[in-house]
């Protein structure tokens, strides 16, 4: 037979606790000097029992409370979380509340927050700012609120299904910075839709040759016909195809500086096709593993940006290493003109990126290829450190190597035509947006 769950609501607090610690001592001297008063102590724990008790009594009903989180969040930046409740009386204790939620909201998976009185006294909130480590939904399983009576001693406390979640996307906030804010009014692919003259590769108008114009651009035939020189003037490239595939394996996966490089390198991504669609260009998103797990249709519309964002989120996380033959063959048959393709990845020794780079010299032969990598700053760390001891040499002479290889590696990328960026994470969005803009206005991807 199975017998019903009994809920006491009632329970000592951590100031209890030590006053029974701080008399267990003093009942153990009594019955070692005077035996004869032995019933003290257990008369004496009764009483305690009783003042829990009736102290806990004491701190009043909780009528009604709640936790209120937002269903948005982004992965990095910190996400406040609220909390409610409604008291019969006011409570002259501690009010504390506490919740338990997915790992991706916080590496920890639990929380806990203090409630204060309002004006009136019959109101109490709180709140805590939690960090979001990874993408995806994160559900909020259970709260608990416990408040004290007047003297501490005893509490009350509840706990129910919290219901909620969290859907945790990717970074915007360099999107949503003034500097990039900034750079788009001032820039020549800014917010305002018009015709460019200077660049591209489509004939706009014939203008007189000025000292410090670019002497290609001399139009030799127009400057005959007219016995003066006369330059081209062409339009700016527009329509390009910038395709930015991740690599999602476990490399990718692992944590700089507390968030995955994967999540480092979407956001960074989304910043730049922001740009990418701002200027006229048309943008998609590839992923992949073992796999292919995305490829998203050419977005034109930057009001469409938010599908960019949508589909970015579903990127899954991978502890499997990446097949860069399959993925990028299967990218190489879905695009049917030359592009941009941006490839976000890293590698840990030459051999493992063997493939990756045979995959990408294919790649090369039609496409103009960008290679992004984060620099892994726990190697330089470790070449820095100073030799104190054999561990650390061995260490450094370790990272040393490593670093060698991987330099290597990207050399051989850059003697195949690919351009690499190699930087901290926390610049590789701006020299991916340079990089992108020096790439455009080389007529090299048309």
């Amino acid at each position: 037979m199975k017998l019903p769950r009994i809920h006491f609501p009632l329970v000592p607090t951590s100031r209890a606790a030590w006053l029974i610690a701080a008399l267990a001592p003093i009942a153990v001297v009594i019955a070692a000097t005077a035996p004869a008063l032995w019933l003290t102590a257990p008369a004496a724990a009764l009483v305690l029992v009783l003042m829990v008790i009736a102290d806990g009594l004491l701190a009043g009903k909780c009528r009604e409370w709640m936790i209120q989180p937002p269903a948005d969040a982004e992965v990095g930046q910190p996400v406040t979380i609220n909390a409610f409740a409604k008291f019969s009386r006011r409570v002259s204790g501690e009010i504390e509340a506490a919740m338990e939620f997915d790992p991706r909201l916080d590496p920890t998976g639990r929380a806990t927050l203090h409630l204060v009185a309002d004006e009136d006294g019959d109101f109490y909130s709180g709140k805590v700012d939690v960090h979001p480590v990874r993408r995806g939904t994160a559900p909020i399983r259970r709260i608990w609120l416990r408040w004290s009576g007047p003297l501490g001693l005893g509490a009350r406390q509840q706990s129910k299904l919290a219901d909620k979640e969290i859907r945790i996307w990717p970074d915007l906030s360099p999107v949503r910075s003034r500097e990039l804010q900034a750079f788009m009014r001032d820039s020549q692919t800014g917010l305002i839709a018009r015709r460019i003259r200077g660049e591209g590769t489509q004939f706009e108008a014939l203008s007189e040759y000025e000292p410090g114009m670019d002497r290609r651009r001399i139009d030799w035939k127009a400057s005959a016909r007219h016995n003066h020189l006369y330059a081209r003037e062409n339009e700016s490239e527009r329509d390009n195809q910038i395709v930015f595939a991740f690599d999602c394996g476990q490399a990718m996966c692992e944590p700089v500086d507390g968030m995955p490089r994967i999540d480092r390198a979407v956001s960074a991504a989304l910043t730049c096709s922001y740009i990418a669609l701002k200027g006229g260009d048309r943008v998609s998103l590839f992923g992949f593993a073992q796999r292919p797990q995305l490829m998203t249709p050419f977005i034109s519309d930057s009001r469409a940006f938010y599908r960019l964002q949508s589909s970015a989120a579903a990127l899954d996380y991978s502890a499997t290493e990446p097949n860069f033959t399959l993925a990028l063959a299967t990218l190489t048959s879905k695009l049917k003109r030359r592009s941009l393709i941006v490839l976000f990845s890293d590698f840990t020794d030459p051999t493992a990126a063997e493939l990756m780079v045979e995959s990408i010299g294919r790649l090369v032969t039609k496409h103009v290829v960008l290679f992004v990598t984060i620099a892994d700053s726990e190697l330089e760390t470790f070449i820095a450190e100073e030799p104190g001891d054999i561990a650390t040499i061995a260490r450094s002479v370790t990272a040393d190597t490593l670093a060698h290889q991987r330099e290597i590696v990207l050399q051989r990328l850059r003697r195949m035509g690919v351009d690499v960026i190699e930087a901290p994470w926390d610049q590789i969005g701006y020299q991916l947006i340079d990089r992108y803009l020096l790439i455009k206005n080389s007529e090299a991807i048309g």
